[in-house]
């Protein structure tokens, strides 16, 4: 058998060369079912996949059912691009001692083309980790070697694309569950500013001294989908996620927050040798509760002394779709989505509620296999239904007209792998918001940001990133109050993450993520740190 080239395994068929000429592996069957059999081999030397299959299933139809059949019937598939058809063949013929490594070695090779990377090196590892067969064990080494490299390249292309939803991202048909969970601790769970000022939106400008609190938090995650279809590249699913977070001491329950979300929808997914196609389309709805509070000491507001903390819970709803076509340096894609969000109605205060639309798309051009730059950008607006419009003076008066923002937000992304283990980028955004009543709240955010990947051996991954923005209000005021001056407002943010994987199902996750506010604003002035260890769980899902 000609020696493959360890560069080309994951690009090329399964091993076909000499299993293609073996005598069968069973006694003599009807001599028209063997004849069949031999001239389906040859059709396929010639490249006549489909040719071959037809024949294949001839022979089948003769009673020539043998284990050799099924697998060189696998790789005719496979050729053909019919994954999922290769694989069930590929699992026939494993049944059959000799040919079960190399059938199961290009079971590897088959989940990996349909994009199933967790059952590809399932597959792989159970190869590598035999004795019996040295050359495939190596084979299978490389293998994984060489998908966990082109993973960190991929990543390098992919990552933070304009995201997709995280149910856009390919799945296997059937249950997928994944869990995160975890312990962390916040240094500032108000979110409150470290020193006392005067507060010029109240009567008197009273001082203020915020207390600033800290605590112990439990962050969840948990999505479950369960995807269906009987078309080769696209499935329906449906969606349940619930996010959020619970803080440990009952003093600080006002910081509490969750989300449940149901999603029903459907994706495509199709890959060829050099171009890829992924199409997302879904309806959302979303219940998230979480409590208005004072910052400054963490305690519920109040309306006429009456709680009002459920003003800033709301369900919201609508459709979304997000498209991707990639060819082999360049790739295009696009986003839009319709929401509704409606908020709780307390008292005689204004609600939220609003329209949200928004539209994008983005352009990547990867020079090499180690660099990138992409560009982007989005449309988006914010139709309130009651909430009035500040006019040029910084009053909120009731007879103003709803708020209505626009956004238009564009910028670039450029990265460069330096080894097959580490990567960095640099990347730029600029948002113009504009406030279409009389512009008192337009600005404009330029922001700058880093980040960089490190992959340590096959299990450990580090990976930092940071943000500095800022904010150039044209006509916003401190407090809303014109004596206080023209308001300023920077954020810097950072996130330092690692994660070791433990299997192929669990991992080990740890963070920290820091955020600093400064304004002349000194009501949301403010700095926080997080720490947090978890643990997810994924089944199904790769």
């Amino acid at each position: 058998m000609r020696r493959l080239n360890a560069c080309n395994l994951l690009r090329a068929a399964p091993w076909v060369a000499a299993l293609l000429l073996l005598a069968p592996l069973s006694g003599a069957r009807a001599a028209s079912g063997y004849e069949l059999f031999v001239d389906g081999n040859r059709l396929f030397r010639d490249d006549l996949y489909w040719a071959a299959l037809l024949r294949y299933e001839q022979a089948l139809d003769q009673g020539y059912d043998t284990p050799l059949l099924h697998y060189n019937a696998g790789i005719a598939h496979y050729r053909a691009g019919q994954y999922e058809r290769a694989a069930r063949a590929f699992e026939r013929a494993a049944a059959e001692p000799a040919l079960r490594l190399v059938a199961r070695y290009n079971l590897g090779l088959t989940a990996r083309a349909a994009g199933d990377r967790g059952a590809a090196l399932d597959w792989f590892r159970q190869v590598r980790d035999q004795e019996s067969e040295p050359r495939l064990a190596e084979l299978a080494g490389q293998a994984i070697r060489l998908m966990l490299r082109d993973a960190d390249e991929r990543r390098v292309v992919d990552e933070d694309s304009p995201a997709p939803p995280p149910a856009a991202v390919e799945r296997p048909r059937g249950f997928a569950f994944n869990a995160d969970i975890g312990v962390g601790n916040d240094d500032n769970v108000y979110r409150s500013p470290d020193q006392a000022y005067v507060d010029r939106s109240q009567p008197g400008n009273p001082v203020i001294t915020p207390v600033v609190q800290s605590g112990v938090y439990y962050p969840v995650d948990i999505t479950a989908r369960y995807s269906v279809g009987s078309f080769e590249h696209e499935a329906f699913f449906g969606s349940y996620r619930l996010a959020g977070r619970y803080y440990q001491d009952p003093e600080l329950e006002n910081a509490n927050e969750f989300s449940h979300q149901l999603a029903f929808g459907s994706s495509y997914h199709r890959r060829s040798e050099d171009r890829e196609r992924k199409i997302y389309s879904a309806f959302t709805i979303a219940q998230h509760d979480e409590t208005w509070y004072d910052r400054d000491d963490g305690s519920e507001r109040l309306l006429n002394g009456e709680p009002a903390g459920e003003r800033l819970s709301f369900v919201r709803y609508g459709p979304e779709l997000w498209a991707r076509q990639s060819f082999s340096r360049l790739s295009f894609s696009l986003h839009g989505k319709g929401q509704i969000w409606n908020y709780e109605s307390v008292g005689d205060l204004p609600e939220y509620d609003h329209e949200y639309l928004s539209a994008g798309l983005s352009a990547q051009y990867r020079f090499t296999s180690t660099s990138l730059i992409r560009f982007e950008g989005d449309l988006y607006t914010r139709r309130f239904g009651e909430r009035p419009s500040f006019s040029l003076d910084g009053t909120q008066n009731i007879a103003n007209p709803a708020v209505r923002y626009d956004y238009v937000n564009y910028g670039a992304t450029a990265r460069q792998r330096v080894t097959r283990f580490f990567w960095f980028g640099v990347r730029y955004a600029r948002t113009e918001r504009t406030d279409e009543f009389e512009g008192y709240n337009d600005y404009i955010r330029d922001g700058y940001g880093a980040e960089f990947s490190l992959r340590i051996g096959d299990r450990l991954k580090i990976r930092a990133q940071g943000w500095y923005r800022n904010y150039n209000f044209i006509r916003a005021f401190a407090y809303h109050e014109p004596a206080a001056g023209r308001r300023t407002l920077e954020t810097a943010e950072g996130l330092l993450t690692a994660r070791w994987q433990i299997n192929n199902d669990l991992s080990l996750t740890g963070s920290y993520e820091y955020r600093e506010v400064a304004s002349n604003d000194e009501r949301i002035d403010y700095t926080r740190g997080q720490f947090m260890l978890g643990l997810r769980w994924q089944l199904g899902s790769r």
